[in-house]
């Protein structure tokens, strides 16, 4: 059952396991607030395994786009479409959150995205790209990076 990620009141509740699950927390409520302010949508999420569909097509682009494998366990995942755009989020273990931005018109924007939590260090899978960084209320420092996808999906 997904359930909505509130960003007045960050909770942990399903990433207890993180190392650095406050971060985490704050991150997704980070994502949520953004989502709610431009597109007026409600951030959900499911455990990933209730979603596994959402999980493998974001791991598929990240394996054919950049032979990347997440090393990490995922906790949750979300699949949603915003003004012609379907995106996929799933949040790890680590702290790591990838986000898929899929415009679906033919020619549109199309990206993956990584956020590290406060905390977290740079996997080892993603050590070749360079991380910018941001200050959020909710999560603190974000450090962050992308690549635009080529194929299509």
């Amino acid at each position: 059952m997904p359930e909505a990620v509130d960003f007045t009141t960050v909770s942990t509740t399903g990433l207890e396991s993180s190392p650095v699950a406050a971060a985490l927390a704050g991150l997704r409520a980070n994502e949520a607030r953004y989502f709610k302010n431009k597109y007026d949508h409600v951030f959900t999420v499911s455990p990933a395994g209730e979603v596994p569909s959402t999980v493998e097509w974001v791991h598929r682009i990240l394996s054919e786009e950049r032979e990347i494998v997440v090393s990490s366990p995922a906790l949750e995942a979300t699949e949603f479409e915003v003004e012609g755009i379907r995106m996929a989020y799933v949040f790890y273990e680590s702290g790591l959150s990838i986000n898929v931005m899929y415009t679906l018109e033919d020619g549109g924007k199309r990206a993956v995205g990584f956020k590290l939590s406060e905390g977290m260090e740079v996997p080892a899978e993603l050590a070749a790209f360079k991380f910018a960084r941001q200050k959020s209320k909710l999560a603190g420092t974000i450090r962050g990076s992308y690549f635009v996808i080529k194929k299509e999906y």
